[in-house]
């Protein structure tokens, strides 16, 4: 009971500092575009939340999906798309007169934000937005990679240098001027604020084009917990079939690697500290084994037999166990984010040849390529979908650990503009 009661209050402790970094940039928000704003500029996609699709989630040119991979929520809503760059407002800087933010960002956005240390989310209009799933509505004039009643998607990144080493290896994600979707300042000095909105402007090389055949609501989790896992097996190694995958953690980022590992045709070992967990892992997962991480008879039973581990543990935990469970030359690559250092035994890892390793989700490219393998092989993520009023409490139940695996909010249907 004890070790229960430190997790939940590690959980709500994550949940919390979500929700002061989401303070800190006011969030963003949902709603409808102000009918009488300017035009696109030149590179520009435009996003508008507007009515749900079909019951069985069939794209229409009126709903979207959103992921915001932070607070563990995602949004479902439609848009259009478009980019920051060549605008109006740049145009009107060239000149040499600095544009304010209203001009830089002449359309308005309605939604909902946390503007307190509470952090209960409520009713916000702002000029800024970003991360969104849907049906593009909307093209600048030189934007020529989509065309309206596109399914495409706005994912963790909105922008970076373009011109540095990793840029042009198409590694965006780990571009010194990277600029993430929310609680980043943009080249042009303004602050990002998230997809928690009824529209969004984005460069369109910071967009991913979505597959007739996935799922807005399904699919746009993976833009977060799908390249997060992705990225790291392909890059390892760890996408061949016939090799063995051990997966630490069955939450949002855990379960779609699972997905993914079977999908590469691997054997895939989830290793939880949940016994109850495993019938969810085999059964309705595919995993094709189970092992609990406290029992050290089952732990030892599987030392050296694995290729590879994907940890998405976010909680501090032991990883010299997990690191016995590795091959020579066996990788165990970290995707969770402890709030606090983990101990690291080297010896096991210099006796097997062993490595130990980072990743922090992918590049535009990548991401293109893990959106199509997904939609091929399908793999989606598995979601529950509530209402916008709903929000809080959603994010009380984060914090306990009550979800299966990702939230999404139907925006088109539940908000409201005020």
């Amino acid at each position: 009971m004890t070790t229960r009661v430190r997790r939940s209050e590690q959980r709500r402790r994550r949940v919390r500092s979500v929700i002061r970094y989401v303070n800190r940039s006011l969030s963003s928000g949902f709603g409808s575009q102000d009918p009488t704003s300017p035009s696109l500029p030149n590179y520009s996609v435009y996003i508008k939340t507007g009515s749900t699709g079909t019951s069985d989630h069939q794209a229409t040119d009126t709903w979207s999906s959103l992921s915001l991979s932070l607070s563990l929520l995602h949004y479902w809503r439609s848009f259009s798309l478009s980019s920051l760059l060549l605008s109006e407002a740049a145009a009107t800087m060239d000149k040499g007169k600095k544009a304010s933010p209203e001009e830089e960002h002449p359309r308005k956005a309605f939604g909902w934000a946390a503007r307190d240390s509470s952090g209960v989310l409520s009713p916000f209009t702002f000029s800024r937005r970003h991360e969104i799933v849907g049906v593009i509505t909307e093209v600048g004039t030189k934007a020529n990679k989509f065309k309206v009643g596109d399914k495409a998607g706005v994912g963790c990144m909105v922008n970076s240098c373009r011109s540095c080493p990793s840029c042009k290896q198409e590694l965006e994600n780990y571009c010194g001027g990277l600029i993430l979707t929310y609680n980043s300042v943009d080249t042009d000095g303004t602050m990002t604020y998230g997809g928690y909105s009824d529209m969004i402007v984005v460069h369109e090389h910071f967009v991913v084009r979505f597959p007739e055949s996935m799922p807005l609501d399904k699919g746009a989790p993976l833009l977060c917990a799908g390249i997060t896992v992705y990225s790291p097996m392909k890059y390892f190694g760890l996408s061949e079939p016939g090799k063995h995958l051990g997966v630490v953690g069955l939450g949002g980022l855990g379960h779609v690697a699972v997905k993914f590992g079977k999908a590469f045709g691997m054997k895939v070992t989830v290793i939880s500290t949940s016994p109850s967990k495993q019938k969810e892992a085999m059964e309705r997962l595919g995993a094709d084994a189970f092992l609990v991480s406290r029992d050290s008879e089952q732990l030892k039973a599987a030392t050296g037999t694995m290729d590879g581990i994907i940890n998405t543990v976010s909680a501090v935990h032991e990883i010299a166990p997990l690191i016995d469970l590795l091959k020579p030359h066996g990788k165990m690559i970290m995707v969770g984010a402890p709030d606090k250092p983990l101990q690291l035994h080297v010896f096991p890892l210099i006796m097997g040849g062993r490595i130990l390793a980072g990743s922090c989700i992918g590049g535009m490219k990548e991401t293109q390529e893990m959106i199509d393998f997904a939609a091929n092989h399908n793999v989606a993520a598995d979601i529950e979908l509530v209402g916008m009023d709903y929000v809080n409490k959603a994010m009380e139940r984060l914090a306990n650990g009550d979800v299966r695996y990702r939230f999404v909010i139907d925006v088109a249907n539940t908000l409201i503009a005020a």
